[in-house]
């Protein structure tokens, strides 16, 4: 069982499932708001790693959607500095275990880093079920934006 910080857009339904998925393997998923979160450059950069730029997004973020920003020019420094300002352009979840920081949820590198089958048989179908969706993309990706993700109690 490992404690998973887990930074989200509460109520964003893939960041509710993605969580689910982390319960059902037996984690302990500690979620913050990633939009209200104090950001520093110091405590943003290091979940990125050594990943290009453009995988730092959130496409679905209205200002990548209406071209005002597009990743693809950005430097770091930039791109950094336009995240402090808008959290909404951060790609999610941002996902910390130990001194480990990773963002996005690509679930085979989860499974290989913490693990994620169920902790028994009675989430074994919720696990199943979960682990074959595709939990990075947004499903209110094809509606125009300024458009909140759906909140789903």
């Amino acid at each position: 069982m490992t404690t998973v910080i887990f930074y989200e857009k509460p109520g964003c339904i893939n960041n509710k499932k993605q969580k689910a998925l982390l319960s059902a393997a037996g984690h302990i998923v500690e979620a913050y708001n990633l939009l209200t979160q104090s950001w520093t450059v110091e405590t943003l950069r290091p979940f990125f790693g050594n990943l290009p730029v453009t995988e730092w997004f959130n496409y679905t973020a209205p200002s990548i959607k209406s071209g005002k920003i597009v990743p693809a020019l950005l430097d770091a420094e930039t791109a950094l500095n336009l995240m402090l300002e808008d959290p909404l352009l951060i790609r999610r979840p941002l996902i910390q275990v130990g001194e480990r920081r990773e963002v996005g949820f690509d679930s085979n590198k989860i499974a290989a880093w913490i693990g994620l089958e169920a902790i028994d048989k009675s989430y074994q179908v919720v696990r199943d079920n979960l682990i074959q969706q595709d939990l990075q993309t947004c499903p209110n990706s094809n509606q125009p934006h300024p458009t909140p993700c759906k909140v789903v109690e």
